[in-house]
C-alpha cells in the first residue's frame, strides 16, 4: 500500500524527510502552521528531534506511523515537525521550558504551544499507550485537549510567566572572573572523576573533550600531575571501550554504562572533532604516540564515510538499521568463527568476544547473543601475554580488522544524515588543521581547506554565514556557533597552512559577530542575531555540555585575535564578557571548562612566534611541523611572507618592522611580545620556546 506524503516531502532535513509519509498532517516550523493554529484556535504539538536519535525512531513507529495517534492529533493540534540540528535556536528554547518544568531533558522533545509559541508542556518521548508509570500519547493528547478547551485562561496567565522566565537575561557581575574557579573547577572534576574506568560520573557518560583540554592546560601551568593522570585514564578508557569503532573507526555519540561498553550507537561528527583535539593535544604534552594514531584513526574514518565531494563533513550516521539499533556495529561469535577461522581466537580473546555475547540485554541480566569490539587492556600488554611481538601483533589484528570492515560493508548501513552544519564543519576544521602537520602526509589539510573554502563559497553569502547545505541548498541563517566555531576552524587553519586569507577571514567573521550577536546592554553574546522572529526569547549560550558553549568558543577567538591584532575594542569586549558571566561560572565551574580554557588564554603569558621570509616555503612549512609537535597552548603564530608583506602587516601591525637577517628565513620568538634576539637557527628558536 503506498503510503500518502504529507508537507515534509518539500523540507532538505532528512529528520523531516523521515516522517514524510506519516498520516500526521505534519508542518516544519512555518507562519502557514501558527497561522493555522490562531484560525482554528488549536494548540501546536511540537515535536523536536534529529535523524540518528534512536528513541525519535522508536516514538515514530509506535505513535506518527499509527492512524489512530494521527487522528487524535489532526483533529485537535496543529503539528510540527523540527530538526533539532537544523533549528538549534528554537531547540534550546523549549529544551530549556522542558528542563525547568520536569527536571529533565532530551530528545524526542515534545512540547505543547499555544498559537502563538508560547510553551505549556513538555517532555520526551511517550509511548502510545501508558507502561512503567509513563503516560502513552493517547491519554495525554485528550487530557491536554480538555485543559486547552476548560481552562484556556489558566494556561494563558501560566506561560506568560513562562515566557516572562525564559526572557531573563543573565545577570552581570560587578566583579571580574577571580582566577580561584580554576582551582575549583579541577577540584570538581577530580571529585567527579571515575578512577577505575575514566571519565566523569557514572552513567550515561559522554566524552566531554573539553574538559580535558582544560585539565592539559590545568596541568601545564600547575604541575599537578592528578590532571594529567585523569586525561591519560579517561582517554585510553574511552578508545579501549565499545563507545569506539574498533572495526570501522570514529566514536558513538555516548555510553549507556559506566565502563564505556555499551554504547548509543549514533556517531555525531562534532565528537569526531572535539575526540580528536583531545587526543592531539594530549600526543603533543606527552608525545605518546598512541594518542597521536587514536586522532588519525577519527581522521580516516570522517575523510572515508563522513565528507562530500564538495569538501562539506556530513552531520552524523543513524544508531539504528532494519530498525535495530547497533545492528550493524555487533557480531555474533559464529560468524566470527565462518568468517576468520582459527585467526578467531586471538580476536575473540583480545576484543572478549563471547559465545553467549559480552554485554546483557537492555534492562535485564541475561546476555544478548551479541558481542561489541572492546579493549581491557592496552595491545602492548596483550602482546606480552600472547607471547608475540608488538609489531607483529599490530600487523596481525590490521589484517583482520579489514577483512571484518569488508564483511560489515556488505550490511544494510545506518542512515547518514547528509547535511552540512557550517558550524560542526568549523569543529572539524579546527581539528584537522590543529593535527594535519604531525602526519606525513597532505591529505588532512587538504581536508580542511576544501570544507573551509566550500563553506566560503556555498554559505556565505552577501556577508552573512547560513547554517544547513544539503543537495545544492544553502539554507537557514547562522547562529553565534555557526560564527564561533568556523572562525575557529579558521584560526587553526591559518596557523598549519600560514594563508593569509583565512585570517583574514576569521577577523571579518569576528567583526560581524560582534555587530550581529553582542548584547550592547548587558554584554556577552546572544545564540540569535535581532532578525531571528521565530524564537520567543533571545538568550545567551554559555554552559559546556557534549561539547563548548558558542560563548566560550567566541570568547577564545576575541582572544587570539586580539592578541594578533592588538585591537584595544575586543580586550573590552573579552574584560566585559568575563564579567557577565562571571556568577554562572563561579557556581558551577566544572561546567564551564572551555571557557575557562579560554580565559587561561588571555591571563597566562603568551608566545608569539613570527617567521618572516620571503615566500611560503617548505622549510617554513618544516618549521611549523617543528612547533605543532609541542604543547604551546598560549601560542599565536605568524607568518610574514615578504612577497606580500603589507598584508600581514595591516591585520598585525606589530609585525611590521620584523625582517629577515642574513636575508635567510628568521625565526622570532616573543613572550607577551618581549622578542629574543631573531635567529635563523631553529635548534636556536626551541631553545627561546623552553626558555
Amino acid at each position: 500500500m503506498n503510503k500518502k506524503q504529507n508537507r515534509l516531502i518539500k523540507e532538505q532535513s532528512p529528520y523531516l524527510l523521515q516522517h514524510a509519509y506519516n498520516p500526521v498532517d505534519w508542518f516544519s516550523w512555518s507562519d502557514e502552521a501558527f497561522e493555522k493554529s490562531k484560525k482554528e484556535n488549536k494548540p501546536i504539538f511540537l515535536s523536536i528531534g534529529y535523524s540518528t536519535c534512536h528513541w525519535c525512531h522508536v516514538m515514530e513507529r509506535e505513535s506518527f506511523e499509527d492512524i489512530d495517534v494521527a487522528k487524535l492529533l489532526n483533529e485537535n493540534f496543529i503539528s510540527i515537525k523540527v530538526d533539532r540540528e537544523e533549528r538549534p535556536d528554537i531547540d534550546n528554547i523549549y529544551m530549556q521550558f522542558c528542563q525547568i518544568t520536569t527536571g529533565s531533558g532530551g530528545w524526542p522533545l515534545t512540547v505543547i504551544l499555544t498559537p502563538d509559541k508560547k510553551p505549556f508542556f513538555a517532555g520526551t518521548y511517550f509511548p502510545k499507550y501508558s507502561v512503567h508509570g509513563r503516560i502513552g500519547i493517547m491519554e495525554l493528547l485528550p487530557r491536554i485537549n480538555q485543559t486547552w478547551k476548560d481552562k484556556r485562561s489558566e494556561v494563558e496567565t501560566s506561560v506568560n510567566q513562562i515566557v516572562e522566565y525564559l526572557k531573563r537575561d543573565i545577570e552581570p557581575s560587578l566583579q571580574p572572573i577571580d582566577d580561584s574557579v580554576i582551582e575549583k573547577a579541577f577540584n570538581q572534576l577530580s571529585n567527579n572523576f571515575d578512577n577505575e574506568f575514566g571519565g566523569f560520573g557514572i552513567k550515561p557518560k559522554f566524552p566531554t573533550p573539553h574538559n580535558f583540554l582544560f585539565l592539559l592546560r590545568y596541568c601545564k601551568k600547575t604541575k599537578n600531575n592528578k590532571a594529567l593522570e585523569i586525561v591519560l585514564k579517561s582517554l585510553h578508557k574511552i578508545k579501549y571501550g565499545g563507545i569506539c569503532d574498533h572495526i570501522g573507526f570514529g566514536f558513538h555519540r555516548y555510553s549507556t554504562d559506566k565502563e564505556w561498553l555499551v554504547p548509543h550507537f549514533e556517531k555525531m561528527l562534532y565528537d569526531q572533532a572535539m575526540l580528536a583535539m583531545a587526543y592531539i593535544e594530549t600526543y603533543q604534552f606527552t608525545n605518546n604516540k598512541f594518542f597521536l594514531d587514536s586522532a588519525e584513526e577519527i581522521f580516516k574514518y570522517v575523510l572515508r564515510d563522513m565528507t562530500d565531494s564538495s569538501g562539506g563533513f556530513y552531520t552524523a550516521e543513524d544508531a539504528d538499521s532494519e530498525n535495530v539499533e547497533g545492528k550493524f556495529y555487533i557480531w555474533e561469535l559464529e560468524e566470527i568463527k565462518s568468517l576468520l577461522g582459527d585467526d578467531e581466537k586471538i580476536i575473540s580473546t583480545i576484543y572478549n568476544l563471547r559465545e553467549e555475547g559480552n554485554f546483557n540485554i537492555e534492562g535485564t541480566n541475561r546476555k544478548s547473543g551479541k558481542n561489541i569490539f572492546n579493549l581491557k587492556e592496552s595491545i602492548d600488554k596483550l602482546a606480552i601475554k600472547l607471547n608475540l611481538s608488538i609489531d607483529d601483533l599490530k600487523i596481525k589484528l590490521e589484517s583482520i580488522r579489514q577483512k571484518l570492515f569488508i564483511e560489515r560493508e556488505k550490511r544494510i548501513h545506518p542512515l547518514k544524515d547528509d547535511k552540512i552544519l557550517t558550524s560542526w564543519n568549523g569543529l572539524m576544521i579546527a581539528a584537522l588543521a590543529k593535527g594535519c602537520l604531525l602526519y606525513n602526509e597532505t591529505s588532512y589539510l587538504e581536508a580542511a581547506k576544501k570544507s573551509a573554502n566550500f563553506i566560503l563559497q556555498k554559505l556565505f553569502i552577501n556577508g552573512k554565514l547560513l547554517h544547513r547545505y544539503r543537495n545544492g541548498y544553502a539554507g537557514i541563517d547562522g547562529n553565534l556557533d555557526d560564527y564561533s566555531f568556523f572562525i575557529w576552524g579558521l584560526l587553526e587553519l591559518y596557523e598549519s597552512s600560514l594563508d593569509e586569507e583565512y585570517l583574514m577571514q576569521a577577523i571579518e567573521l569576528n567583526n560581524s559577530v560582534i555587530s550581529t550577536f553582542w548584547d550592547e546592554e548587558n554584554s556577552g553574546f546572544y545564540f540569535t542575531s535581532a532578525e531571528n522572529k521565530d524564537v520567543i526569547a533571545r538568550q545567551k549560550e554559555i554552559y559546556d555540555g557534549a561539547i563548548p558553549s558558542s560563548n566560550s568558543i567566541q570568547l577564545q577567538n576575541l582572544i587570539w585575535i586580539y592578541k594578533i591584532t592588538s585591537d584595544e575594542k575586543l580586550k573590552i569586549k573579552i574584560d566585559l564578557m568575563l564579567k557577565t558571566f562571571t556568577k554562572n561560572i563561579n557556581n558551577s565551574p566544572q561546567s564551564f571548562t572551555h571557557f575557562i580554557s579560554s580565559y587561561y588564554l588571555l591571563i597566562q603569558k603568551s608566545t608569539e612566534i613570527i617567521i618572516v621570509n620571503n615566500e611560503n616555503t617548505a622549510e617554513v612549512t618544516n618549521i611549523i611541523k617543528a612547533i605543532k609537535k609541542e604543547f604551546l597552548p598560549n601560542k599565536i603564530i605568524l607568518f610574514k611572507n615578504l612577497k606580500n608583506q603589507n598584508l600581514i602587516s595591516k591585520m598585525s601591525p606589530f609585525t611590521e618592522n620584523y625582517k629577515t637577517i642574513n636575508n635567510k628565513l628568521t625565526i622570532y620568538v616573543c613572550e607577551d611580545y618581549k622578542c629574543n634576539p631573531p635567529t635563523n637557527d631553529l635548534s636556536k628558536a626551541f631553545q627561546y620556546l623552553k626558555n
